[in-house]
């Protein structure tokens, strides 16, 4: 309401400005002055009469403030007494008695002045003035019983008060209200408006006291239970020593110290590990950290620490024993074989090796490091890192946490139950990043030969040693892994199975582990080399033997309903039972050309399954030079192209191209299956080969394809792929195979059987290359 003016002329007077309590009228209060200003206006008036304005201000969590900060209505009050700190500062007691409205901020320095006027307070005496009265003083009493910041004295304050306006005052200083409630009543001039407010306020008040004795009796009961609890165990504890009973919890702390003296800790691992005991034997049982240190050493004892399993370093029977898992994969088992002799040698003092086998599905990644387990005579362990994405997978979480654990490293080593594993981290490629953390970060002290004796564990807090693991890291690509972890990791790449590979694996294992499986055990049923061989090319379409697997077991289980429908099954699986178990083949293969012929040259690309053949296709049209390439061609493909373009044109007359046949022709090039991406550089010559015959009018060769990069020079570079590409050649039933002088290294990786068919014709110059697949012309030829 807007505050009444009495008739009293304004008079000016020091300003003391608080930001922490209002003073209020008939009512004594204490405040702590630290500012100099305000101590100036402390002093002023101690000079005088002693009277300042205290006023309250909005902005009470700045410590600077402006003028039109400060409330309208303010108390002056008497300087009872000052106080001077060692400090500084001063400690000043005042009494208020009339409320005033600041007309004027007079000055601000060197301390706040203002003019004010005093306000008029309406007073009434009536008997609902006396019964809300009655009422107050009652719950006020009900307060100052049940709280301890209102004290006795201000009761007995209340008690004497003469009327509303000055008991409403009296009760409003008792209470801790917030600055804008206080304020609230200081500029309420009603004494019976003013009363009405305190008594809600002091409702709230005997709630909040009421919700708080409940919550605080609750805890008390609960404490009260505890103790109770803890007496009474320590009163049974010496009843059972008494009795010569053991205490269950004693029981418990020695068989823990026990195994912690038995578990093979290092010194510094035992200590810390005792330690905790300790702490466990003194905290209640029912407490929840009792339940978080029990867990801790329950990790601790079950840890292998010193538990290894003697190496079979018997490189004969390792060889043999890898073999008869896994057909091929010669480097890798030459590496494994390797690393057995060199320990052996050592004597245990060689830096574990950290391997990486890299390739695409279903090669035998995985169950090639069972193989090495075995043949070392280690347990074998697997960890799939495909969408990890926490950090705390790989280290853990604090003990912090409720429900903490270990990360999955720990667990693993607990679950081998040996310091030394084949510790197999599948799928690396796959580990993600977000917001809590980077996993494939937390592996680089995992997979360091140099670091990973004491790897850290955010659960453990102890360093556990790694180094003894031979860790196997398996990933399909390796675009996706970071480089510092890649530089840390043996590369060994498992490019695939070949066409005769794949039919020697169907042979040896897929084939007689799918008669047991489908309980065909007692009806032995062949399979023929070429139904076998029709069923890796017409039937599957991978680089790995997965997919054949699951084909061999859908051909048994035909088999297996032939035998349960009381009908003979067929002694052997040839063509035309899988043609009929199967139906039409799913996929096919790329072929020679059936003739020679102009603008066409084989080429071969390299896939994730494998290599295959494919045509490059040019034709002639009308036009003014212009270059369409066409067949989901990638940029680098495109560039291609467009240098074998200019090496023809630029070599146009040492090529016996037709003059001006670039200036009146359009020429587009084409490779079939359009819905197919394809990129890279390797068509290179076989672009310039079909460029040069529809040009010059040439035939190429149908049993001849090429491979080769070219540059605008006509040199000829080497590229890769090399061993599928050839299997490609062989399996087209192509003769001749053109490839960069540099590539002719790599035909050590091509079977024996192979090389043998083909006739291979290692060049540097694109000239050689055109001289060897382009039909030779006939002298009658212009």
């Amino acid at each position: 309401m807007s505050p009444k003016r009495r008739s009293e002329q304004p008079r000016e007077v020091p300003l003391l400005v608080r930001r922490d309590i209002v003073v209020f009228p008939n009512a004594v209060a204490q405040v702590m002055v630290f500012r100099a200003s305000f101590q100036k206006v402390i002093d002023d008036a101690m000079a005088n009469d002693r009277v300042i304005a205290v006023v309250g201000r909005r902005n009470v969590r700045q410590r600077e403030f402006l003028p039109s900060d400060l409330y309208e209505t303010a108390t002056l009050a008497t300087i009872s007494r000052v106080l001077r700190m060692p400090d500084g500062s001063a400690s000043v007691v005042l009494e208020g008695f009339r409320r005033v409205h600041i007309d004027e901020v007079t000055s601000t320095e060197p301390f706040y002045k203002a003019m004010v006027t005093p306000l008029d307070e309406p007073r009434s005496r009536s008997l609902k003035s006396e019964a809300a009265m009655r009422v107050v003083v009652d719950l006020f009493g009900e307060v100052s019983r049940s709280s301890q910041s209102v004290g006795e004295d201000d009761y007995i304050s209340a008690l004497n008060a003469t009327n509303n306006g000055t008991l409403a005052d009296l009760v409003a200083n008792a209470l801790q209200l917030s600055i804008p409630q206080s304020q609230e009543i200081l500029e309420e001039l009603s004494p019976t408006k003013r009363l009405d407010l305190v008594h809600r306020m002091l409702a709230r008040e005997m709630e909040v006291l009421k919700l708080q004795t409940k919550m605080q009796a609750e805890v008390q009961a609960e404490i009260e239970k505890t103790q109770r609890e803890h007496i009474l165990r320590e009163h049974l504890r010496v009843i059972q020593q008494e009795l010569g009973e053991v205490d269950p919890t004693h029981k418990e702390a020695l068989d823990i110290r026990t195994k912690i003296e038995e578990s093979g800790m290092p010194e510094d691992v035992q200590k810390k590990a005792l330690e905790e005991m300790e702490r466990l034997a003194l905290i209640p049982s029912m407490s929840p950290e009792s339940a978080v240190l029990r867990n801790y050493l329950d990790w601790l004892v079950a840890l292998p620490w010193g538990e290894a399993e003697a190496d079979n370093l018997d490189t004969v029977n390792a060889a043999k024993v890898l073999d008869e898992h896994h057909y091929g994969l010669t480097k890798v088992k030459e590496r494994i074989l390797e690393y057995m002799a060199v320990r052996k040698l050592s004597e245990g003092k060689l830096h574990t090796p950290i391997l990486c086998f890299v390739g695409p599905p279903g090669v035998g990644k995985t169950s090639l490091g069972k193989s090495i387990a075995e043949a070392l005579g280690r347990p074998f362990v697997r960890m799939s890192l495909g969408g990890v994405r926490d950090e705390a997978e790989i280290r853990g979480h604090r003990r912090t946490y409720v429900g903490s654990l270990p990360g999955r490293i720990i667990q693993t080593m607990k679950q081998a139950g040996a310091v030394n594993p084949v510790f197999v981290l599948d799928e690396l490629d796959k580990v993600g990043a977000d917001f809590r953390g980077d996993p494939s970060s937390a592996l680089l002290e995992v997979l360091d030969p140099e670091q990973n004796h004491a790897f850290s564990d955010h659960y453990l807090e102890i360093p556990y040693d790694l180094s003894k693991v031979l860790f196997i890291a398996t990933a399909n690509v390796l675009d996706t892994v970071i480089p510092a972890l890649r530089d840390r990791l043996e590369i060994i790449e498992l490019p695939g199975y070949t066409e005769e590979e794949k039919i020697k694996i169907a042979q040896r294992f897929l084939v007689p582990k799918q008669t047991h499986e489908n309980g065909l055990d007692e009806h032995k049923v062949d399979w023929g080399s070429e139904a076998l061989r029709k069923l890796v090319r017409g039937y599957t379409h991978e680089a790995g033997v997965r997919n054949l697997e699951r084909e061999i077991g859908s051909v048994f289980r035909k088999v297996a309903k032939t035998v349960t429908d009381g009908k003979k099954p067929p002694a052997r699986i040839n063509t035309g039972y899988l043609t009929k178990a199967l139906g039409p083949e799913r996929y096919s293969w790329g072929a020679a050309e059936a003739e020679d012929e102009v603008g066409v040259a084989t080429g071969v690309a390299t896939t994730a399954v494998g290599g295959d053949v494919l045509a490059v296709e040019v034709t002639l049209m009308d036009g003014k030079g212009d270059l369409m390439l066409t067949g989901s061609l990638g940029d680098v493909m495109k560039e291609s192209a467009q240098a074998a373009l200019s090496y023809t044109r630029a070599r146009s007359e040492n090529l016996k191209l037709p003059p001006k046949v670039f200036e009146k022709h359009n020429i587009h090039i084409h490779l079939p299956s359009g819905a197919v991406p394809k990129d890279g550089p390797s068509a290179g010559v076989t672009l310039v080969t079909a460029l040069v015959s529809a040009l010059g009018g040439r035939a190429v060769r149908k049993d001849v394809a090429m491979t080769g990069e070219v540059t605008l020079r006509g040199r000829v570079l080497e590229v890769g792929g090399i061993k599928e590409k050839v299997l490609a050649v062989h399996r087209a039933g192509i003769k001749t195979f053109i490839l960069p002088k540099k590539n002719d290294k790599d035909l050590l990786d091509v079977p024996a059987q192979v090389r043998k068919s083909l006739t291979f014709v290692p060049v540097d110059t694109v000239d050689e290359v055109l001289a060897v697949a382009l039909v030779p012309q006939s002298p009658a030829q212009p």
